[in-house]
């Protein structure tokens, strides 16, 4: 099986070389992308078991499209999400909402939601509620 791949989706280099470094702590291999765009061409080349993506790259739509784009993908919508920002987490539920195609399909809400700055020890916790080590 090999170890499981988490992409990290953050527009500031600080952030992402901090959630890597979280992500290969625990043993996990950490792919990173500094924008919506290069997050989807990797997770559509790479497959990662999990992807924890920044809101606001550089403005919240980016982010909220991109995890848009990754739930209606059929390759992609399964991934497990959790959502990091610097805004508080009603804010962005209600983003969602607001920016929710009116195709009548509703997006569903990331399997976690974390402010920013993440907590190293919450954020391990949540990768291994979301990804159950198997050994």
């Amino acid at each position: 099986m090999g170890n499981k791949k988490i992409l990290v989706v953050d527009d500031e280099s600080d952030m992402r070389i901090f959630v890597s470094t979280v992500v290969e702590t625990m043993g996990f291999t950490a792919t990173a992308a500094k924008d919506g765009t290069e997050a989807l061409e990797k997770a559509r080349a790479d497959r990662p078991a999990l992807v924890i993506l920044d809101v606001m790259m550089p403005k919240i739509e980016d982010g909220i499209r991109t995890y848009q784009q990754f739930r209606k993908d059929e390759g992609l919508c399964r991934i497990p999400i959790i959502m990091l920002s610097a805004i508080a987490k009603k804010t962005f539920f209600h983003s969602i909402r607001v920016l929710n195609p009116q195709s009548g399909r509703q997006i569903p809400e990331p399997e976690a939601y974390m402010e920013k700055p993440p907590d190293a020890e919450e954020l391990c916790r949540l990768i291994a509620e979301l990804l159950p080590q198997e050994n």
